[in-house]
């Protein structure tokens, strides 16, 4: 599954994810299929540095989302998600990271 063309307005920002950069996502093929149970998950970076997650479904009842992250929530995650388009440094370069 790839990401859809959505669009959304939150708090006066408008997330869209065909004009973002795709930084992680839980869609890789595993053997069978590229959906998760028929849900999947995508972490985006706007242009002007905000996050956002789209929330993939194709169970029926359930409708396809955007939902505005903090950093912090966007790098819990960006960690989460098994499908890295970008790395670390470059979707975050803001943060430092700390060694073990």
């Amino acid at each position: 599954m790839h990401p859809k063309s959505l669009s959304t307005i939150v708090n006066g920002k408008r997330y869209r994810s065909d004009s973002a950069c795709l930084i992680a996502s839980d869609a890789y093929w595993d053997g069978r299929n590229w959906e998760r149970h028929g849900r999947n998950t995508f972490l985006f970076k706007t242009l002007k540095g905000n996050f956002f997650v789209q929330y993939q479904s194709k169970r029926r009842g359930e409708q396809d989302f955007i939902k505005s992250l903090s950093v912090e929530e966007a790098v819990q995650l960006y960690e989460s998600l098994p499908q890295k388009e970008v790395e670390f440094a470059i979707a975050f370069p803001d943060l430092d990271i700390e060694d073990a």
